[in-house]
């Protein structure tokens, strides 16, 4: 699953899959924009068939800072 995240976000930024590690920033060091991590989370929730609802809950979207977290956030809806 990790890796398949990871093979997602390479579409988003200049980094290959095997070079985007789990402590890597997705804004600063991916260089993800806002619109790039939400679209980014859509094809998630495609390839991984959940759906991220954070209802009234934006402290976990803005809690989405490193790539282990956003690969955290896919498991628990996985669950």
């Amino acid at each position: 699953m990790e890796q398949k995240f990871k093979e997602i976000a390479e579409r988003y930024c200049s980094l290959k899959a095997e070079d985007i590690t789990d402590d890597m920033n997705l804004r600063s060091d991916l260089g993800l924009s806002s619109l790039d991590l939400m679209t980014l989370l859509g094809d998630i929730e495609d390839e991984f068939d959940i759906e991220l609802d954070f209802g009234e809950d934006e402290s976990k979207l803005a809690g989405i800072v490193t790539v282990e977290d956003a690969i955290n956030l896919v498991k628990e809806y996985m669950d």
